[in-house]
């Protein structure tokens, strides 16, 4: 009995078919909390933007500002920040 190639099989499940199609898919809809910043003490360390493990925060060079879109609530950027300026809001719909 010959198997299947791969070409042949069912797609069940998360298959990438093709590369760098991540941001086809926004995946913040579905956090219960959100971050929010307090630019009053926001410094510009960008800790936040390099501990984010979702890319969905952003510098423009003057601040950060974070895409909602692709941010799925999950508060590492909260505690790493080191004046505590990001607070986590629960998410209202």
């Amino acid at each position: 009995m010959k198997l299947p190639g791969w070409k042949e099989l069912v797609e069940t499940g998360p298959i990438i078919l093709e590369a760098g199609n991540a941001r086809k898919y926004k995946t913040g809809d579905w956090r219960t909390f959100r971050p929010e910043i307090d630019y009053s003490k926001c410094t510009t360390c960008l800790f936040c933007w390099l501990f984010c493990p979702d890319s969905s925060i952003s510098f423009d060079g003057k601040r950060v500002e974070i895409n909602y879109d692709y941010c799925k609530g999950c508060g590492i950027c909260a505690a790493e920040c080191p004046v505590k300026c990001i607070t986590m809001k629960e998410e209202e719909k």
